[in-house]
C-alpha cells in the first residue's frame, strides 16, 4: 500500500496543508517553522514516500517527460546522442520517453501522435529528414520543439547540429592532400539535410583542388550497414577502382569494412578510408581508422539546454539554430599516395640530378 500525505500528517502531528506545502518547497512561502519542516522531511523518508507523479502532472498540467524520436537505436551515433539527452533530462528533473522511427517517414509521423497522447512536455526529434509538415503542424501546435542532428532550412525551429559540410570537406581534402584523385563517397539517405550537406562537401573539395568528379564514385541510398557493404562490394570490384573511400555514418563504415575484409584486401595499403563519424572502436583496428569526430554529448546536452529554456518560457524564445564544428582526427588508415612519399624517391632525385 502507497504512502500518502495524510499518513505524513498524522505520524508527523501536523494538518496535510503543512506537509503539502513543505513537501512543494514552499516553507519560505508559507512561513512554516524549521523545526516543523525538519520532523515533516525525515518522517517521509522514515515511510518511504514517493510522490504521486500521475496526480501533480493532472494538477500542474506538466508530466516533465521529454519525447526524443530518433530514426535508428541500431545506430552508434544516435545511441550515444540517446545516452547524452537521457543524462542532462534526468539531471533537469525530466524523465525520457524514446521512440524509434526505423528512418521512415510515416513511422515517424505515427510515433509523435503516440508522443502527443502520452502528454510529454516536449519533444526532441531526430528526424528522417525528407518531409517536415508533421513538424511544422507539431510546432504549431504544441511548440515546444528541438530538431537535432538533421534539421530543415525551410522550418525555423529550434535546432542544434553539425557543420556536415566542413567535416565532409575536411576528410576529402585530407585524402587529397595524400595524393589521392580517384575518391569515392558512400552516401547516406537521399535528400535529407545531414547526407546533402556531406555530399556537397566531397564534390566542393574535389572541385576546389581542380578534380573532375564523377559521378559513378557517388553512391549510395541510405546510413545502414547493409549500404555500406554493398556500395564498397561494387566499387572494390570496379575495372578501375577508386584509391580512397569516404563512408558518411558509423553503420556504413561498417558495412564497408566487412567488405573489404571479404576481399581479402588491406587498409590502407590496398584502399584507404576515411569516415565520417568516430565510431568507438576506430581507434583500435588494425589500420586505426581516420574519422571526422561529431561532439556527439555536447549535441544532446544542448537539445536538452534549449527545449528547457523553451518549457519555462511557454515556447516564447527566439528560434536558433546552434551549429557545432566536427574536426578530423588523422589515424592511420589513408596511403600517402604522393610520389615524395614512395620508397626510394629521394634516391632516384639524387641520381637524376647527378647522372
Amino acid at each position: 500500500m502507497s504512502i500518502t500525505i495524510q499518513d505524513i500528517a498524522l505520524k508527523a502531528g501536523v494538518s496535510i496543508t503543512t506537509v503539502s506545502r513543505v513537501l512543494n518547497g514552499k516553507i519560505k512561502k508559507y512561513r512554516i517553522n524549521e523545526k516543523t519542516a525538519e520532523r515533516i522531511i525525515r518522517t517521509a523518508k522514515e515511510l518511504h514516500y514517493r510522490p504521486n507523479i500521475l496526480a501533480r502532472s493532472l494538477r500542474l498540467k506538466k508530466t516533465k517527460t521529454i519525447g526524443l524520436v530518433i530514426p535508428d537505436i541500431s545506430n552508434p551515433f544516435f545511441a550515444y546522442v540517446t545516452k547524452s539527452i537521457q543524462t542532462t533530462a534526468y539531471q533537469a528533473g525530466y524523465s525520457l520517453v524514446v521512440v524509434n522511427t526505423d528512418e521512415n517517414i510515416n513511422t515517424e509521423i505515427e510515433q509523435i501522435e503516440l508522443l502527443r497522447s502520452k502528454g510529454v512536455d516536449g519533444f526532441v526529434i531526430m528526424p528522417v529528414g525528407i518531409r517536415y509538415d508533421h513538424i511544422e503542424a507539431l510546432q504549431n501546435d504544441h511548440g515546444t520543439v528541438v530538431l537535432l542532428d538533421r534539421c530543415f532550412d525551410e522550418l525555423e525551429t529550434h535546432s542544434v547540429v553539425v557543420d556536415n559540410h566542413s567535416g565532409a570537406f575536411q576528410a576529402v581534402t585530407h585524402l587529397i592532400e595524400k595524393g589521392h584523385r580517384r575518391i569515392a563517397i558512400i552516401q547516406g539517405l537521399l535528400n535529407t539535410y545531414t547526407n546533402n550537406q556531406r555530399v556537397k562537401g566531397y564534390r566542393d573539395a574535389l572541385q576546389r583542388h581542380g578534380i573532375r568528379i564523377d559521378e559513378h564514385l557517388i553512391v549510395g541510398k541510405d546510413f545502414r550497414k547493409e549500404n555500406g557493404y554493398i556500395e564498397m562490394k561494387l566499387l572494390l570490384n570496379q575495372s578501375e577502382r577508386p584509391t580512397a573511400i569516404f563512408t558518411t555514418s558509423d553503420l556504413i563504415t561498417l558495412g564497408a569494412l566487412q567488405a573489404v575484409y571479404e576481399e581479402q584486401l588491406r587498409i590502407p595499403d590496398d584502399i584507404s578510408l576515411v569516415a565520417f563519424d568516430d565510431i568507438d572502436f576506430a581507434p583500435f583496428l588494425m589500420a586505426p581508422l581516420t574519422a571526422v569526430s561529431q561532439p556527439k554529448e555536447l549535441m544532446g546536452e544542448l537539445a536538452v539546454k534549449l527545449l528547457i529554456d523553451q518549457l519555462k518560457s511557454k515556447g516564447k524564445t527566439d528560434k536558433k539554430r546552434i551549429v557545432l564544428n566536427p574536426h578530423l582526427i588523422v589515424r592511420k588508415s589513408v596511403l600517402d599516395l604522393r610520389p615524395e612519399s614512395l620508397p626510394g624517391y629521394a634516391l632516384n632525385t639524387d641520381t637524376a640530378r647527378n647522372p
